[in-house]
């Protein structure tokens, strides 16, 4: 058969080859991502935020070479705003409401930002810190990250890793395996981002380094912590300078790769806080001299001291350099934004609360954030109590309901209790007023009304949602995971939240009892308890649904296994504890093996 050349040919021809090639085109203009999230820095621990000692160059190098945000909201603790972060969606939506039992578990279902970016095309890694669930189906790596270094739990030394784990030479999860490394610890994550930002690939790629300092425990080389010291400082305020030395420090690695790379200018890279800084040792005893930027309160507080954070962006060719700008952003504004700066579809059927931020960035247009609404709530346990201790933020009015101790929030409060509340709200003009010192709130009665109806309404929208879908359970049985370690950090239960009470907070580790909440899978299992101290005649109990068994233990044993255990399938509570007197205590950990794939 002959071929007859026309126009037409050619012109079809063209479309198909525009076709074939545009795709491509795209996917390799879309930016690289690094996010850069530090624990519990405070917006006054900037040194351009007229800190009087701290220096960080390598940190404000992005606001030269970018843009400042100068009042991003996020939530005043860890957990909310990760789960912020991750979803673009209000915390309580996702099932979060604090930091441990139970309260930072984040539902598996949620759509993380790293796996729409994943499915898109991107490689992604998290290194750092998680903090929104430990097991399955929670864990990072179930959430969209292809590689993952982290701690357990929300931070390395507390209840949720190996006993003695410190920031030096720490036990870590690389892709869910335990392994000791060697060195400090935002090094450690640092290397890691780093390695994985080198690694040879045409997929553009996510990275985010969410470094576990300055969080507690404040341990950092001295090397860093002695020029503070020589300031005359509080030994408390110099570990956490020298810590926050060693984060810019590190950013700066990270942004001198980018640039060795030849990558920087097509990689959005943000820097930011998850919340306030904790200035507290106990409830009533503040550390002298940590430079607060002249805002009220601190981690755990409504109050902009504990939600407005350091927050700084760099997209070369897109953002101009040396902008500022103060209009109000929020954590979960982040989510949209960079699907946006990705060209990647809003989601449909699923409720996202933050709106893009990109055309205030690239254009400085700020049209739908003038008049915008953010709420932030914060408590302990997993029930939420309206009108406790929340804030509705506006970019100029702030209704506060201010609480001296949150974490002490676990009981429905009376009639009379929230008469006096609502009665003592606040109303600030953060504008005029960014200190939070003059209440206007009897001189605007009609604000902190309509202030009042929306909170009200978000309120019960939010955890309407949360309540429908219920607390995500951790997972037994399923091959994603088939040995689950467990810990006193994810307890539940009326014992461990009564630790919080009127007796005050104490450390998780006073827990003595609590239970987990578990969907197993029907098997044959093996349950090994990491024991406390006990004396003769002392029992192990395990009970789950019908299941019910006991052993002996021996004064001084250390470990004790239940073997071929036969778990039911469904929905329950795992109860594993030692009566050793009257009064039951729990294990420190518990090891649930399936033997039967």
């Amino acid at each position: 058969m002959k071929v007859i050349w026309t126009s037409s040919c050619a012109l079809q021809l063209l479309v198909v080859a525009l076709i074939l090639i545009v795709p491509k085109v795209y996917a390799d203009e879309r930016p690289n991502i690094v996010i850069m999230m530090t624990d519990d820095q405070g917006y006054g621990d900037i040194g351009s935020h007229n800190n009087p000692y701290l220096k960080t160059p390598n940190i404000e190098r992005i606001a030269a070479e970018g843009l400042e945000m100068t009042h991003l909201i996020t939530y005043p603790n860890c957990s909310a705003t990760r789960a912020g972060l991750m979803t673009g969606r209000y915390p309580y939506r996702t099932g979060v409401t604090a930091v441990t039992q139970v309260d930072h578990f984040m539902r598996g279902e949620e759509t993380t930002i790293a796996e729409v970016l994943s499915k898109a095309g991107y490689r992604t890694g998290i290194f750092g810190k998680w903090h929104l669930g430990d097991n399955h189906p929670m864990r990072a790596t179930d959430q969209g990250f292809q590689e993952a270094v982290v701690n357990k739990g929300g931070g390395i030394g507390q209840a949720a890793g190996p006993a003695g784990n410190t920031y030096f030479d720490p036990v870590l999860e690389h892709n869910n395996v335990s392994e000791k490394y060697k060195g400090y610890s935002d090094d450690i994550f640092t290397d890691a981002a780093i390695d994985f930002i080198e690694q040879k690939s045409d997929k553009p790629f996510l990275t985010y380094l969410a470094t576990n300092l300055p969080h507690l425990p404040l341990q950092v080389p001295d090397k860093l912590a002695e020029p503070f010291r020589k300031m005359g400082l509080h030994e408390d305020n110099a570990l956490v300078y020298g810590m926050i030395t060693s984060i810019d420090y590190n950013v700066g690695r990270v942004l001198d790769k980018l640039k060795e790379l030849g990558i920087e200018k097509n990689t959005i890279v943000i820097f930011m806080s998850d919340n306030g800084p904790r200035q507290r040792r106990t409830k009533n005893d503040s550390i002298p001299d940590r430079w607060m930027a002249k805002l009220r309160g601190t981690k755990t507080s409504v109050y902009d001291a504990g939600i407005r954070v350091p927050f700084y962006v760099k997209w070369p060719g897109k953002i101009a350099p040396h902008t500022l700008t103060s209009e109000m952003g929020t954590v979960m504004d982040l989510f949209p934004t960079l699907l946006d700066a990705a060209k990647i579809q809003p989601l449909k059927n699923i409720h996202i609360d933050g709106q893009s931020l990109l055309p205030l960035w690239t254009e400085n247009d700020n049209q739908g954030l003038e008049d915008r609404d953010f709420f932030v709530q914060l408590h302990y346990g997993p029930t939420p109590f309206k009108y406790m201790h929340f804030t509705l933020r506006t970019p100029k009015y702030k209704l506060v309901s201010p609480h001296p101790f949150p974490h002490g929030i676990v009981h429905q409060p009376t009639d009379f209790v929230l008469e006096n509340v609502l009665k003592n709200l606040e109303l600030y003009d953060v504008q005029k007023d960014p200190s939070e010192r003059i209440n206007i709130a009897k001189q605007h009665p009609e604000i902190v009304d309509a202030m009042l109806l929306r909170y009200e309404n978000w309120f019960d929208e939010v955890t309407e949602e949360r309540a429908a879908a219920g607390i995500e359970r951790i997972s037994l049985g399923n091959p994603a995971e088939p040995s689950v370690h467990l810990s006193r950090f994810d307890w539940g239960g009326p014992r461990v939240i009564s630790r919080f009470d009127y007796g005050g907070p104490r450390v998780i580790e006073d827990n003595q009892l609590g239970y987990w909440r578990v969907h197993s899978f029907k098997g044959h299992y093996q349950v090994t308890y990491d024991l406390p101290d006990v004396s003769d005649n002392a029992i192990a109990y395990l009970k789950y649904g019908t299941v019910y068994l006991s052993k002996n233990l021996t004064k001084g044993q250390k470990t004790v296994t239940f073997n071929d255990v036969n778990l039911p399938a469904g929905d329950g509570n795992f109860h594993a504890y030692i009566r050793d007197k009257r009064l039951p205590v729990g294990p420190y950990f518990v090891e649930i093996k399936r033997l039967d794939f």
